[in-house]
């Protein structure tokens, strides 16, 4: 079931006099009342209106509806903000953030209004009578919210660890602790509590079957496959404070066994997830078409719904092919740029590319107009695939954001079970081709072979999960986590000035692609896999610049200020250093 804006709303009045808020705004905050309390945590229906407005912090552009989902997972070797460097999302995407920037402060806050309002109810609903006391059916429902409540505090924890190292990790709401200027806490110890909790939240919660209700609320497979994610964060590298470095802590081989005996459970309950047959589908009939997946792949979305810039996402419009406002798609789009060394990252029979990236934009008169290689542009959530269409200028569309898919359970599997074993077994090489084969349709003899050594198979999970996960905010983190990033942005660099110049693995790239409409669609001349000698459009067709279109300026302004041992992080926004003396800025910035 989509989660209801109504019920979140009324939990606003519910809890008008409580302590929903964001860390740095404790100064503000008025203690919780016992009335407030017991009007909440009375019955399991206000305890569900309470956790669903935990869930709520999750959608609107502050989190997943853009910021967290568009703007902080670029730029890589994947994908770029696109235009020129400011102090907003393209200063974060040039690695070049600013403590003033606009575009981290919400959600800093919002983040952490997550956290207060899970906090709540992680620490109330226990102490409910019902809890114990109540039904079957009440204490089954309960146990299912805490469980709900507590999966909740991990994302929001590890989407505000990921960006911003260690920070501070109140783990009891705010109307219970004694000093609110709190300081930050090493990573490592809230992610100890944060697994632990995830274990707790995979007992108390239900399997799907068991659940009644589509992917937009957590259920047992969604926590595990947190878990596991989270202890692979934690088993990777991360911009220590101590040191400012990028370090692996020495007991990493304890996490990614957490990996791997999660997903390796996950692997056997086929009956809760599995992979949609289709990668096509999955994204232009299930996300775009606003209908769940049959397979239950996406184990864990977003809900996005209402219209507004507090519950919807702006996927699909600030990002996907760019849109005539007077086509029948309606306007958006242009946002996020493949990189050309991402397009040709793909075998020119792999099927995610085209789900991936898109080549063309489309003009007020529907026909599709082809893109210049440097500003191709995502295709994932795309406008013009949504079903229904909904023409003009909206820029709400009503697509969710995939959380964490079993693909990726399939792949950190294979990970953990590389790395603990020392080399692919036949468990870890099944799982990996499983995603393979998929995206390339089932046509096992252009998939080449998987390697068999530990280094061969990790660099193939690498650039697996590079074509795998394209456009869903996973690249940059996995490299962070792997302590590739600064090495990943060098040597696409290297190649993206090598395919300028048609040298070496890029020889293959045409200068210019001659194209014309057949209908509304596009019919190329030339192949985007051979080089062409022709500079002169022949008669009837159009020349666009395809590698031509690549400079050198292009090529700097790609993560153009990164800086190793820095960058990995964001800094902390100007605002909540302001606000609490206790918080400091660190990693350089």
């Amino acid at each position: 079931m989509t989660i209801n804006r109504f019920y979140k709303l009324t939990l606003g009045v519910l809890l008008a006099g409580s302590c929903l808020t964001a860390c740095q705004k404790y100064l503000d905050l008025e203690p919780i009342s016992e009335f407030d309390g017991q009007a909440v945590f009375s019955n399991v229906s206000n305890a569900t209106l309470a956790v669903l407005g935990a869930y709520d912090l999750l959608s609107g552009d502050n989190t997943y509806g853009i910021r967290v989902s568009l703007y902080f997972p670029y730029d890589s070797d994947e994908m770029m903000v696109s235009g020129s460097l400011d102090n907003g999302r393209r200063g974060i995407g040039r690695y070049n953030a600013l403590a003033g920037n606009t575009e981290i402060v919400r959600p800093w806050n919002d983040l952490y209004q997550g956290v207060e309002r899970a906090n709540l109810c992680i620490d109330q609903i226990p102490k409910m009578d019902l809890y114990t006391n109540g039904t079957v059916a009440e204490q089954k429902e309960l146990r299912r919210l805490h469980g709900e409540a507590l999966t909740l505090r991990a994302q929001y924890y590890l989407e505000l660890i990921r960006n911003w190292g260690d920070v501070p990790a109140p783990m009891t709401p705010s109307y219970q602790q004694t000093d609110l200027f709190v300081t930050k806490v090493d990573r490592d110890k809230v992610y100890e509590q944060l697994l632990n909790d995830l274990k707790t939240a995979a007992d108390l919660l239900p399997w799907r079957t068991d659940a009644g209700a589509r992917n937009e609320r957590i259920t047992k497979g969604a926590a595990k496959a947190l878990r596991a994610r989270m202890a692979l964060y934690r088993g990777g590298y991360s911009l220590r404070r101590d040191t400012k470095q990028m370090e692996r802590r020495a007991d990493y081989a304890t996490y990614y066994q957490i990996a791997r005996d999660e997903t390796a459970e996950l692997i056997q309950r086929r009956d809760q997830h599995t992979l949609v047959g289709s990668y096509v589908d999955l994204f232009k009939t299930y996300v775009d078409g606003l209908t769940p997946d049959p397979a239950y792949e996406i184990m864990f979305e977003v809900g996005s719904a209402g219209g507004s810039a507090q519950s919807d996402s702006k996927l699909g419009y600030y990002n996907g092919p760019r849109l005539d406002a007077a086509s029948r798609y309606g306007q958006g789009g242009g946002g996020i740029n493949p990189l050309p060394t991402y397009f040709y990252a793909f075998d020119s029979t792999d099927v995610r590319r085209d789900v991936t990236i898109t080549i063309y934009s489309v003009l007020a008169n529907n026909n599709k107009n082809p893109q210049r290689l440097t500003t191709i542009t995502d295709g994932k959530f795309r406008r013009d695939w949504r079903t229904p269409l909904l023409p003009g200028t909206s820029q709400t569309l009503g697509f969710n954001w995939p959380l964490i898919r079993f693909s990726d359970v399939l792949l950190m599997f294979a990970e953990a079970e590389n790395e603990l074993k020392g080399g692919p077994t036949a468990a870890a090489t099944a799982a990996f081709e499983e995603v393979r084969k998929r995206g390339y349709a089932g046509k096992t003899a252009l998939m080449g072979t998987t390697p068999t050594t530990k280094d061969g198979f990790f660099n193939a999970i690498v650039n697996e999960r590079l074509l795998e996960f394209g456009g869903e905010g996973i690249r940059k983190y996995d490299l962070i986590r792997w302590n590739l990033l600064a090495t990943k942005i060098t040597e696409t660099r290297q190649n993206l000035d090598d395919m300028r110049l048609a040298k070496g693995k890029y020889a293959y790239v045409p200068q210019y692609l001659f194209w014309k409409n057949n209908g509304e669609e596009l019919q190329f001349l030339n192949s985007l896999y051979k080089p062409n000698t022709t500079t002169t459009a022949p008669t009837g067709w159009t020349r666009v610049d395809w590698r031509q279109n690549i400079s050198t300026t292009y090529i700097t302004s790609v993560a153009q200020y990164f800086t190793p041992n820095k960058n990995e992080l964001l800094p902390i926004n100007q605002s909540a250093l302001d606000a609490n003396p206790n918080l400091t800025q660190d990693y350089g910035y």
